[in-house]
């Protein structure tokens, strides 16, 4: 199965006239889409939409509609395969602690997260840290990025897609 992983696309914004080409490619391909939230609009719901099911959380710049639909945190199955994805943002610790701290209790195969806007591919006691960056507001990154989980029954590999 493969998984187009987005997160902080901050849609819409002044510069931002839909989703990057590059993110409509892959997302063709796509069997199903994680949003790690702060979507700012629910028209970004409806643009990744038509491409494959979508699951996802709300992020500290969503409004009540997504928070309301999505939630904060939840885990996802596909296949043999347990996805934890929550946003990552709060006061206390690193954005990639606290969404550690987030499935303590569960250890999900692998976490999915934003809000830093830094792509992380990293593993750690045996879970996948995975952030996509963001495909429309790179901050200080020198690429924009989103990601890709390929998973085949336990197998899992995760890939950064990063463009200009």
């Amino acid at each position: 199965m493969r998984i187009i992983v987005v997160s902080d696309t901050h849609m819409p914004r002044r510069r931002v006239k839909g989703l990057p080409e590059q993110l409509n490619n892959a997302l063709r391909d796509a069997d199903l889409i994680l949003h790690a939230g702060d979507w700012c609009d629910m028209a970004t719901v409806d643009a990744l939409s038509p491409y494959a099911p979508l699951e996802g959380v709300a992020g500290n710049n969503d409004g009540e509609a997504l928070i309301k639909r999505f939630g904060y945190r939840k885990i996802v199955t596909v296949g043999d395969v347990r996805i934890g994805i929550v946003h990552g943002h709060g006061v206390k610790g690193t954005t990639e602690s606290r969404a550690r701290e987030a499935f303590a209790r569960e250890s999900p195969d692998v976490i999915v997260f934003g809000h830093s806007h830094i792509p992380l591919l990293k593993e750690m006691n045996g879970i996948l840290l995975f952030n996509p960056g963001s495909p429309t507001d790179k901050r200080r990154q020198a690429k924009y990025s989103f990601g890709i989980l390929e998973v085949d029954g336990r197998d899992i590999r995760a890939s950064h897609l990063l463009f200009d």
